[in-house]
């Protein structure tokens, strides 16, 4: 199985099972690196480390219909089994996703379909989970469809809200269950 990666920022997941196949810790060829962001850390972190990246954004790409249609060339061209989504920050196009259905993996800092949602990301999640009061949190990964965080779901993990958590206490909780998750979902679905 041949894994590509979409990230926008630091691409900690992309990192994590990089490694995990580079150390034979994962039975997966890597694809290719997509960002969106030039000057992100998982672009230099790829080219610190021999990965093929490739930087594709509104700037390289003004129209999303040609971006959508560059992103899967490169995926196909890389012979993409599995799309892998690290903190990309934008919504996959309609020839991606139809090429690619049931095979582009999302996580999500929450336990969905709680807190998910268009505009729900990052630290907007964390701050719904406590607005509601919730006790447990956690991450879920799941397939992307057309719709945001509605993909049938492959596995969740639970973490314990605790009384005074803050955004940046959850965040750090959910962040440290969310790169093994991520592999152990890969090798489940393998």
């Amino acid at each position: 199985m041949k894994i590509s990666f979409l990230a926008s920022h630091g691409g900690s997941a992309a990192k994590h099972i990089i490694t995990a196949i580079r150390e034979k810790n994962l039975d997966a060829q890597i694809g290719i690196v997509i960002t969106n962001n030039k000057n992100s850390d998982i672009y230099h972190w790829c080219i610190d480390n021999a990965v093929e990246v490739v930087y594709l954004s509104g700037n390289t790409h003004p129209i999303e219909e040609e971006k959508d249609r560059v992103i899967h060339q490169k995926l196909l061209a890389a012979g993409t089994d599995l799309i892998v989504l690290s903190g990309y920050m934008k919504k996959i196009g309609p020839v991606t996703l139809a090429e690619f259905s049931n095979k582009i993996l999302n996580i999500h800092p929450s336990l969905l379909p709680r807190h998910g949602g268009k505009g729900l990301y990052g630290d907007r999640v964390h701050d719904s989970v406590l607005k509601a009061g919730d006790k447990q949190s956690g991450a879920t990964v799941h397939f992307i469809n057309e719709e945001y965080d509605e993909g049938p779901i492959v596995a969740q993990k639970t973490i314990n809200v605790v009384d005074g958590e803050t955004i940046a206490s959850l965040k750090t909780k959910v962040q440290a269950i969310e790169c093994e998750l991520y592999l152990n979902s890969i090798k489940l679905i393998m």
